[in-house]
């Protein structure tokens, strides 16, 4: 594999000068001009933390493809050689590189666990999210290979294409630094319905464009290389994702509009990773990279509810407990998804350690607002509905049933809830306790101030909380308190993406209606045919806008002889492209033309894989109401168009009322289909 150039890495992500989260125009023309994108990638140069960090990567990514090669080479060397002597130094490089690319691989994952970089700049204290960078991809150069493609497959010259060729190269040019805000998005987006039309017009089964695709993995900077289109659409579709995941860690997640925000692009995130052939878009990884995007929805709804809670009443800090039981058991399963045996060596150690810090972090929160409920919220005297209320809910908030005496004694009675809450926090003591042993032993998260800050707070508090409820007196053993049982009120919920907020145009419309104009049709060579005007007309039917087809020819007629045949395609008259021409248009030129006759430009479609492609272009010309079309047969069956019709196909049989006429090798047409835009010249 080729090594790529440092500064083609340098072009990856990078914000530019600025973090604001504004969001810009979308607009696209919509009346069918097409005057490219007015989105931007951001100035790759711009000398901001990420794109410092970007630019290590870059590096790094280098230095790595670069012991990779060397590490196949010399395993090759040392399965094909049969002297000692040359494998014991074959085995001693080997050793060397594999060295190598294991602190190159440490080196690279300490930046790819830079999680402070995306953070809020807010000073509200809040615990961090993990957020995941974008996939980095090399320069690809099309010229060449779109150029030979409209040459041999569309027939047309190649270089009155250099304007949208170049426009497409540009787009993908500042996908690869998108900003982190909607017009970021946006441009993913653009780029990634521009591959849609891309696919239809220049990929084909029996042909490969032969361009091929190198994208990065996320977390290692292991390459990888593709010629299908799909791998293309697959890593877009990841960075549309990691860039939903990066928005989502930035918002300022002390009001409850900035958490509505991060919830939503979490969401979003989840739903964009895609299946590919790189390791971070493998099975295993995307599960991993799914469930951790929900859990971090979850811990945002925990949030809200925390900051929307006004009142202070028994089931409300039970609620609140159950959600950060909630919070704790989705990290849990992420923790258990990333320490499974694929992923176990390739998801970076700050992530595992912050997931298990999360997880014990609001075990130890659901234990804290279930003693606050029991000693510091009592319950209202003389109210047997509330009893009822606060027995049911404190039931539903334990996974078992407290050891002692029952639930309404536990409720009434002062010093029997101050023990079972003392409980609790003792338990929570002991669950910050081990979230911040798990921090300790993690470089990168040591580096974290904010993270340690939340984690020191919340235990001098469960702690302080602990001393208050504690008596020189109280003698007593502490019985164990039950686990929360976990419930929340707003699951996840997976967004799909809308790629239709994005209007796009296709870049190479000139080339034809993509009905039509695909790379699985396979057309006959462009024939220019010469018509002269002579009485009676030109002896030609039409059907049909963008293109117009050639429905049929008067057997014997001038257009016979001038060489059109059924079936063909005008492109073109006298030397004017109308690919998209209206009927009307069409019509109008050759009426339009002088006493020398006219030019008409055809293609015929002739390959059996593009029946269907013939069959549906035709078939979107043809009247939807068949009833609309049966009145108007029988009106026109007592003037003029009968004779037309019968003159037209006087050398074909009649089977009963209906007459058919075959169209060029592809199907049948009734004239019971025959629509306004058909006629007769």
């Amino acid at each position: 594999m080729e090594e790529p150039a440092i500064r083609e890495f340098e072009m990856s992500l990078s914000d530019g000068p600025s973090d604001d989260d504004d969001e810009f125009p979308s607009t696209l023309p919509t009346d069918g001009s097409h005057s490219g994108s007015i989105r931007k990638g951001c100035d790759p140069l711009a000398q901001t933390q990420r794109s410092k960090l970007q630019h290590r990567r870059a590096r790094i990514n280098q230095q790595i493809n670069k012991e990779m090669r060397m590490r196949t080479g010399a395993e090759n060397l040392f399965r094909a050689t049969t002297n000692n002597k040359v494998k014991e130094t074959v085995a001693l490089e080997l050793s060397f590189v594999n060295s190598n690319l294991q602190l190159l691989k440490e080196e690279l994952e300490e930046l790819n666990s830079s999680m402070d970089v995306y953070q809020t700049d807010s000073e509200a204290v809040n615990v961090p999210m993990i957020p995941l960078g974008l996939k980095e991809t090399k320069e690809v150069d099309v010229t060449v290979a779109i150029k030979d493609f409209i040459c041999e497959h569309y027939g047309e010259d190649s270089f009155l294409y250099d304007k949208e060729i170049k426009e497409l190269m540009e787009l993908r040019q500042a996908m690869r630094t998108p900003s982190r805000n909607q017009s970021g998005l946006e441009l993913l987006m653009e780029y990634y319905n521009q591959l849609y039309y891309l696919d239809q017009r220049f990929f084909s089964a029996q042909k490969n464009l032969g361009v091929h695709f190198h994208w990065y993995d996320s977390l290692t900077g292991v390459p990888s290389c593709q010629r299908a289109l799909a791998f293309e659409k697959g890593s877009v579709l990841f960075n549309i994702g990691a860039l939903y995941t990066q928005i989502g860690a930035r918002q300022d997640r002390s009001a409850t509009a900035g958490i509505d925000r991060a919830i939503d692009a979490f969401q979003r995130a989840a739903e964009n990773f895609s299946n590919a052939p790189s390791l971070d878009m493998s099975s295993p990884s995307l599960c991993m990279l799914v469930r951790l995007m929900l859990a971090q929805v979850q811990e945002c709804v925990f949030e809200r509810i925390t900051l929307t809670t006004q009142d202070t009443h028994f089931t409300s800090q039970l609620r609140l407990a159950q959600e950060a039981a909630r919070v704790s058991d989705v990290y849990l399963l992420v923790q258990q998804t990333m320490t499974q045996p694929l992923m176990k060596d390739y998801v970076p150690f700050s992530w595992v350690s912050m997931v298990q810090v999360k997880s014990e972090h609001f075990r130890a929160l659901s234990h804290y607002y279930a003693a606050v409920a029991l000693c510091d919220h009592m319950l209202l005297a003389g109210g047997e509905e509330e009893e009822e209320e606060a027995e049911k809910a404190f039931l539903q908030c334990h996974a078992s049933v407290p050891a002692g005496p029952q639930l309404s004694q536990v409720l009434q009675d002062p010093e029997k809830r101050r023990k079972l809450g003392k409980a609790h926090l003792r338990r929570a003591v002991i669950r910050h306790e081990e979230a911040m042993r798990v921090h300790s032993l993690c470089k990168i998260l040591r580096k974290m101030d904010i993270l340690q800050d939340v984690l020191s707070v919340t235990h001098k508090r469960s702690l302080d909380k602990y001393s208050e409820l504690d008596r020189e007196d109280d003698f007593d053993e502490i019985a164990e308190a039950p686990e929360i049982q976990s419930h929340t009120h707003q699951k996840p919920d997976v967004i799909p993406p809308n790629f239709s907020i994005v209007k796009v145009t296709d870049i190479f419309q000139r080339l034809g209606p993509l009905s039509v104009f695909c790379a699985r049709a396979r057309w006959g060579p462009m024939r220019v045919i010469c018509l002269n005007k002579r009485e009676g007309g030109l002896g030609l039917t039409l059907r049909g806008d963008s293109p117009v087809l050639v429905a049929g020819v008067v057997p014997g007629g001038w257009a016979e002889e001038a060489g059109l045949r059924e079936g063909d395609y005008i492109v073109a008259v006298d030397g004017k492209d109308c690919k998209w021409a209206k009927h009307g248009e069409v019509v109008h030129m050759l009426k339009s033309c002088s006493d020398r006759g006219v030019e008409i430009s055809v293609v015929t479609l002739h390959s059996h894989d593009t029946q269907q492609v013939e069959r549906r272009a035709v078939m979107l010309s043809l009247c939807s109401d068949k009833e609309n079309t049966r009145h108007r047969l029988l009106s026109g069956a007592k003037g003029q168009s009968s004779a037309s019709l019968l003159n037209w196909n006087r050398k074909k049989k009649r089977e009963g009322s209906t007459i058919t006429k075959r169209l060029g090798s592809a199907f049948s047409l009734s004239f019971g289909s025959i629509r306004d835009t058909e006629a007769m010249y």
